[in-house]
């Protein structure tokens, strides 16, 4: 059977439902989920395939029959929050790894998403699952990216598992392409990973996110009052030559877009 993960003492354990013996996940890799490695580009080729990044909780889901556990990155389980998501979910036992998310205006946004879970609401969740570690007794992480992708699509159509839980489309080959529609329709990037790569829980360069939204964090160099009254923040950044204003916000918020170096 799945084995699960219990409270922590000086770092998370893994306990085997079978055995009932404890051991520790870093160990056992099955809690700490990847890390994406940064880079500029797309990968090409059909050595990889390609995903969009969802902007929301990194959720690791636990099924053991009529148990449900939702880890988060720290190793909270928020069950309770995403007890909808959970109860989609009637498969035999497996781990998923995923993103929970909220659709805003066509995209995933992380505020509404905040918003939904401060005000206990699971209405708008959804759970994109891009990845199966554990299916039924067998351990998946050492199978291949894209053999787990199948695996977990044919667990979801045998078992006809539907919204809010849904299966992570991907496309092979190029991924400039899907690059370009995600930056066209806003979204924070793309995620690219190679075909054959095991389940590894670590950062490294076999899962790769290319970011389409750049962002940045700049020191505040002054503030002005508009006609409204209302206090405005200058944030900026200063070089050896000169410093460049970069925008204004308002309460310490960036709220419109950046300028261009003059």
């Amino acid at each position: 059977m799945v084995e699960s993960l219990v409270q922590p003492c000086g770092g998370y354990f893994i306990v085997s439902c079978v055995s009932g013996k404890a051991y520790q996940a870093s160990d056992a890799g099955l809690h700490s989920a990847p890390a994406y490695h940064p880079q500029d580009e797309s990968p090409a080729g059909e050595d990889w395939i390609h995903e969009i990044k969802y902007d929301g909780y990194r959720v690791q889901s636990h099924i053991d029959w009529d148990s449900r556990k939702a880890f988060t990155r720290n190793g909270h389980n928020w069950i309770s929050k995403f007890s909808a998501i959970g109860g989609t979910l009637d498969i035999p036992p497996a781990i998923i790894d995923g993103e929970v998310v909220v659709i805003h205006e066509g995209r995933t946004n992380f505020s509404e998403l905040q918003a939904e879970l401060a005000g206990r609401r699971q209405d708008r969740l959804l759970y994109y699952a891009f990845d199966l570690l554990w299916l039924d007794g067998k351990d998946l992480r050492r199978t291949s990216q894209l053999a787990r992708k199948e695996l977990l699509k044919e667990l979801f159509d045998t078992h006809c598992v539907e919204a809010p839980a849904l299966y992570s489309e991907h496309l092979t080959g190029d991924g400039n392409e899907l690059f370009k529609a995600a930056a066209k329709l806003n979204y924070e990037g793309i995620v690219s990973k190679r075909v054959e790569a095991p389940y590894r829980s670590d950062r490294n360069e076999a899962w790769v996110k290319i970011k389409a939204v750049q962002k940045g964090k700049f020191p505040v160099v002054g503030f002005i009052n508009d006609p409204t009254r209302s206090r405005r923040t200058l944030p900026g950044e200063a070089g050896r030559e000169k410093a460049c204003l970069h925008g204004q916000g308002r309460d310490g918020l960036v709220s419109h877009r950046l300028q261009r170096d003059p």
